[in-house]
């Protein structure tokens, strides 16, 4: 695909934490150097970036949550006026929920999904915050497998 052709929205949410010290964003989830030089960054580069981002989230939320249904999912989104992106996983598009109204969901199934029998002791927000805790872990960790070598040398 042309770089011209799909242009890669920027993942920032408009929590940065990089800019007071954190190697990973706890918004976005990318890296201090991806936030710094992404409008540098060509299409290509920018996807490579995404797909991370995008793997490490459905590797944590398909451990909790289960899509049972994702065009009745897709249909709650629009009726609730969540914007998706309807080309990434569905369980993109369940986390765009959980972030937009984990507290009004009483009936999942109604959206869609269910919650795996290991967490549903916990609330929606609070499973929704250890989603996003986990994220970052994973993103934090890949960061320091890679990146942190690096780093430690030069200090």
């Amino acid at each position: 695909m042309a770089e011209s052709i799909r242009r890669v929205p920027t993942p920032c949410i408009g929590v940065c934490s990089t800019g007071i010290g954190d190697d990973v964003c706890r918004g976005c989830k990318r890296f201090c150097h991806e936030v710094i030089h992404w409008n540098g960054y060509s299409v290509g580069q920018k996807a490579i970036i995404d797909q991370r981002l995008d793997r490490f989230l459905v590797q944590v939320m398909e451990t909790k949550l289960h899509i049972v249904n994702a065009e009745l999912l897709a249909w709650q989104l629009g009726v609730q006026g969540v914007r998706y992106p309807k080309d990434k996983s569905p369980y993109i598009w369940l986390f765009q929920l959980l972030r937009a109204g984990a507290g009004q969901i009483k009936n999942t199934r109604k959206y869609g999904f269910t919650v795996d029998p290991a967490w549903q002791a916990q609330s929606l927000v609070s499973l929704r915050e250890a989603i996003d805790r986990e994220y970052f872990e994973l993103s934090q960790a890949y960061y320091e497998r890679y990146f942190g070598r690096y780093r430690q040398r030069e200090g």
